[in-house]
C-alpha cells in the first residue's frame, strides 16, 4: 500500500515535520492540504504554505495552500470543505500543529496557556471533527496526532505544567477518538519522536537542544509506515518514530542524526521503560 492519489491535510505543514510528512506523501503522487498560517515570510521561521507546496509540487506531488489557524473554528471548517472539494475527498489527517512555551507556572502567562490549549489540545479535537465526514466516507482513513505517549508522571508536569497539559490532550484526543471512530474503521494513533527533532521551533525556543536534535525525515518516514498499513488493524497506538521503524526492520539511522555531529537527546515525554530501551 502507498500513498498515491491519497489526500492529506495536515495541519502546520508549511515547515518542520509537518512538511516534512507532506514531502514524504507527495514522493507517492499523494495529494496534500497544507494548512498553516504562515502566508507570507516569517522573519524568524523559514516557509509558508506557498514555499512548501512548490516543494511538494517538484517531486510529484498536488499541493492545496490554505491559510488556517486551528483555533478558528469557521476557517477551519471552510479549509476541510475545499480540500474534500478540491481533491475528491479526504483520506488522512494529521493534527501536526503545535504551540510551546517551556515555562513554569509563574512564568506562563495566561494569553500563552490559552494559546497553547487552543491551538494543540482544542484545534486537534476541531480538526479531527471537522474531517470525521469525510474520513468515514474514505477507503482506508487515518488520523494521526503528534503527539506523546500518556505517561503520567509528576517529572512531566512540573517543569511546565501548561505545555504538558496541552500536548496530553492531544494524546487524550487519540485515546478517546480510537475508540470512538472505531466503529467506522478510522484509525486513530500518536506519533512521538525518541529524540529531539530539529525543527524551526526547537531551534527558536531551545537552541541548545536543537543541536542534539535529528531530522525531521525521521517522523515522516515513520508517519508513513503508520498511513500505509490497514486502518481497521492499526488504531489506539503511541507509536515512537524509531520503534516503527525498527519494526519495519531498521537498523542503521545515521541518516538521521543531528547535523552538528553530536549524540542525539531524548526527547521529553519518553516513557522510562522506552528510554531504558535505549540507553
Amino acid at each position: 500500500m502507498n500513498l498515491r492519489h491519497k489526500t492529506l491535510f495536515i495541519t502546520g505543514a508549511s515547515r518542520g515535520i509537518g512538511l516534512a510528512i507532506a514531502l514524504r506523501a507527495a514522493r507517492d503522487g499523494a495529494n496534500i492540504a497544507i494548512a498553516a498560517k504562515t502566508a507570507t515570510p516569517h522573519p524568524k521561521l523559514e516557509g509558508t504554505i506557498h514555499s512548501a507546496a512548490a516543494e511538494i509540487e517538484a517531486i510529484g506531488g498536488r499541493a492545496l495552500a490554505l491559510v488556517v489557524d486551528v483555533r478558528d473554528e469557521v476557517a477551519v471548517e471552510q479549509a476541510i470543505a475545499q480540500t474534500a472539494a478540491h481533491f475528491g475527498g479526504i483520506d488522512i489527517l494529521v493534527n501536526n500543529a503545535s504551540a510551546i512555551s517551556m515555562t513554569d507556572t509563574q512564568a506562563t502567562d495566561l494569553k500563552r496557556y490559552d494559546l497553547m490549549q487552543s491551538i494543540n489540545t482544542r484545534g486537534t479535537f476541531l480538526c479531527s471533527k471537522a474531517a470525521l465526514p469525510h474520513l468515514r466516507a474514505a477507503a482506508n482513513p487515518h488520523i494521526l496526532t503528534l503527539s506523546p505517549p500518556l505517561d503520567m508522571q509528576a517529572k512531566w508536569f512540573a517543569p511546565h505544567v501548561a505545555y504538558t497539559i496541552a500536548k496530553f490532550g492531544m494524546s487524550l484526543c487519540t485515546l478517546g477518538h480510537a475508540e470512538e471512530f472505531r466503529q467506522y474503521g478510522i484509525a486513530v494513533n500518536s506519533l512521538w519522536p525518541l529524540t529531539a527533532i530539529d525543527t524551526a521551533a526547537v531551534r527558536n525556543k531551545l537552541p541548545d537542544f536543537a543541536a542534539a536534535s535529528r531530522s525531521p525525515a525521521i517522523m515522516a518516514d515513520a508517519a508513513y509506515v503508520i498511513l500505509t498499513k490497514p486502518a481497521r488493524e492499526v488504531s489506539g497506538n503511541f507509536f515512537i518514530d524509531e520503534d516503527v521503524l525498527r519494526a519495519q526492520g531498521r537498523t542503521d539511522f545515521s541518516m538521521y542524526a543531528p547535523r552538528s555531529g553530536a549524540k542525539a537527546e531524548l526527547d521529553f515525554f519518553i516513557p522510562d521503560e522506552i528510554a531504558a530501551r535505549y540507553g
